[in-house]
């Protein structure tokens, strides 16, 4: 089955000119040596049946039968400004690799100035028309279609203003496909002087139409770069690659212990057992610059080990976890903070040996929610093909009290800026009124204390 995706502003745009291209160099990569050729042939052609759409040439096109264009992403793309959207379309053609389709693209001249308002009530209704009918000759393409994968930013106006307009029409046209909305959450430090209020506005619309989002925290991406993967002067590129990386782990094919396929409407009935629980979060390991990846050497009782401390401890990589933090008794909890507690975990595993390595630990109903019922709390995709440049790799996407604390600190501080009626204007003069703010309030309020007390 097919994924399409939907890249909204500079920061979707450039997350899925990345995404397509690390997964076909995992899918074309060294990883086909860790299997037989047959192996590599059915995974390969797996990743372009679910992110690309093959064009047969034709005399139409001015292509010869005997050359094959290059795979066209699955995507559309929008923004307000036709800059980013035109560098990512030149990279992929650079890469001689894969392409965007023609006619994929939506932009106008001018952006939304970083206000949310802006991009929903103004761009996004202009846009829409457009846009739906781009989408539905995507999901035309898709021989079987499974469901939708959008990439946005919570700080900006395009991404974030447009993004959460066009989520609802999405959801509108499309009521019973799958929806997951990928966002990245802004740095704490700030980027934008309104970006809490931007992403407080977000979320809580697409709370109302996504299946799931699954968050990208900056900060957590930032020193994953800075201290495992040793890059000095950090760039949103170097990011965009560790959050395409995650991605990608788990979305390239893998199989359940069932038999079953990692497709979107699979893993968000695993994960999203109850609509009041959307938030989904992504933990990987090993993070190894490809200098020292030669240097190195894992074992997957380790790997499984620092991945399940990293869940319990709420870690967001390998190093510096939080080893005091153990797993108690329900009964004997004095607090939630004691340690993370889970609604649903998915586990991917993908290398040598995975099929025969111990998951257990992971099944320990002490993680999870009481209400859950333990057979349908945890789940585990494998694939023994090698995932990229690693031998041995996992990933943990997740639906658990994680995002508590940093939803909790964006909450407060775009309160305490509503509060002190702090660039408020901005936003009433392009139609959002007080009520909107305070309802937005309201529900991410009530997901905070939903999963506090899980």
């Amino acid at each position: 089955m097919s994924i399409v995706t939907v890249q909204l502003g500079q920061c979707g745009n450039q997350i899925g000119g990345q995404l397509f291209s690390t997964v076909l160099e995992d899918a074309y990569g060294k990883g086909g040596l860790g299997c037989t050729k047959k192996e590599n042939t059915s995974y390969q052609e797996a990743v372009v049946e679910r992110f690309f759409n093959v064009e047969e040439p034709s005399g139409e096109t001015g292509v010869s039968c005997s050359q094959q264009m290059p795979p066209a992403a699955r995507a559309v793309m929008v923004d307000m400004e036709p800059k980013v959207i035109q560098q990512t379309i030149q990279e992929a053609k650079r890469s001689g690799k894969w392409r965007y389709c023609d006619k994929a693209q939506f932009c106008q001249k001018r952006g939304s100035g970083n206000n949310w308002a802006h991009g929903f009530n103004h761009h996004g209704p202009r846009a829409r028309d457009a846009v739906m009918d781009t989408v539905q000759r995507e999901v035309e393409k898709c021989d079987r279609f499974g469901g939708f994968l959008s990439l946005m930013s919570l700080a900006g106006g395009t991404g974030s203003g447009v993004g959460a307009y066009l989520t609802e029409c999405l959801r509108e046209e499309y009521p019973h496909s799958f929806l997951a909305n990928q966002i990245v959450w802004p740095y704490g430090t700030g980027e934008v002087i309104v970006q809490n209020y931007n992403a407080v506005l977000t979320l809580s619309h697409l709370y109302q139409s996504a299946d799931a989002v699954i968050i990208f925290e900056n900060d957590n991406l930032h020193k994953i770069c800075s201290q495992l993967l040793s890059i000095k002067n950090i760039s949103f590129q170097d990011i965009n690659k560790v959050i395409s990386q995650e991605l990608a782990s788990v979305l390239q094919p893998a199989v359940s212990t069932e038999g079953r396929c990692n497709l979107p409407g699979e893993l968000l009935e695993r994960l999203v057992p109850d609509p009041q629980y959307k938030l989904l979060g992504v933990r990987t390991i090993p993070h190894t610059s490809e200098r020292a990846l030669a240097f190195s050497s894992f074992t997957w009782a380790g790997l499984l080990k620092h991945l399940r401390q990293m869940l319990i401890a709420n870690a967001g990589m390998e190093e510096g976890v939080d080893w005091q933090i153990k797993v108690q008794a329900r009964d004997r909890r004095l607090s939630s903070a004691d340690f993370t507690s889970s609604l649903a975990n998915v586990l991917f595993l993908r290398g040598k040996q995975c099929e025969t390595t111990d998951v257990t630990p992971f099944s320990d109903p002490r993680l999870y929610c009481s209400w859950v019922p333990q057979n349908a709390a945890f789940s585990v995709f494998r694939n023994q093909r090698p995932f990229h440049h690693y031998e041995k790799y996992a990933s943990l996407l997740s639906n658990s009290q994680s995002p508590v604390g940093p939803l909790g600190c964006l909450v407060g501080k775009a309160w305490n800026m509503f509060a002190s009626r702090a660039y408020i204007h901005q936003y009433l003069k392009y139609g959002i009124t007080e009520e909107d703010f305070l309802d937005s309030f309201a529900t991410l309020e009530q997901v905070i204390n939903n999963y506090s007390n899980m």
